[in-house]
């Protein structure tokens, strides 16, 4: 089966949804040209009018496809929830703001104003849910090598966007690239980013050939840690 591309996933959204698509928004790491490859998603906001249950199941003749190719599912919005969203998700919503594309239709994103207190609480919440995330699933790994690296390249990008974001609350704008705006955040607070080089680096297509699994792991660990006491205090 062909690979479909974002312009084919549009077509297929316009065709499918007619006059009751609003806008594409192709966002994340891939507007922002900071895509790793097959281990990066491609993450696409989609903005309509109400839909009815047969609305839903009309989309599946897109969305199935586009999921086998190990995409997400298009976030699905009304403009009337977006407006809603701002509040619940503030790291969504300026991660999406600082990196996308309009595919079609209006930018939906323009007019939206994030307020600093909702960034701070859901910020504090992600963090401090993804650490005891992260710990847990190191106990399933039973300490294999394979099965680290794996956890540690699933893990860093979801570690690295809420870094990122926490930029937000120093009214600094964060660079496009997360390792970018990472080295932003060393510039602030002193701790070390070598774990996190060394997973990204793997991440793109890198070996791990020579590197302890074990240790690289413990490093990251103390890195997140360490920046997450640094970023509530």
């Amino acid at each position: 089966m062909a690979r479909w591309t974002n312009d084919k996933m549009t077509d297929e959204l316009k065709t499918l949804l007619g006059s009751k698509l609003v806008s594409v928004v192709l966002y994340g790491s891939s507007a922002a040209g900071d895509h790793a490859g097959e281990r990066s998603d491609v993450n696409l906001l989609v903005v309509t009018h109400p839909l009815k249950r047969e609305d839903l199941h009309i989309l599946s003749k897109a969305v199935v496809p586009w999921v086998r190719q190990r995409n997400p599912p298009p976030l699905l919005l009304t403009k009337e929830h977006l407006s809603e969203f701002v509040d619940v998700f503030p790291i969504e919503i300026l991660d999406m703001q600082s990196n996308h594309q309009v595919l079609f239709g209006e930018d939906p994103l323009q007019a939206l104003t994030v307020s600093t207190d909702h960034l701070r609480v859901e910020l504090e919440h992600e963090l401090q849910g993804k650490l005891l995330q992260l710990k847990t699933r190191y106990i399933l790994t039973e300490g294999k090598s394979d099965k680290l690296w794996k956890l540690m390249v699933e893990s860093i990008s979801t570690f690295l966007v809420l870094f990122k974001n926490s930029l937000w609350i120093f009214n600094e704008k964060p660079p496009l690239k997360k390792m970018e705006a990472l080295m932003k955040l060393r510039e602030r607070f002193d701790f070390e980013t070598e774990a996190f080089e060394k997973v990204d680096r793997v991440k793109r297509g890198g070996k791990t050939k020579g590197m302890d699994a074990i240790q690289v792991f413990e490093e990251y660990l103390d890195a997140i840690e360490a920046l997450i006491e640094r970023i509530n205090q």
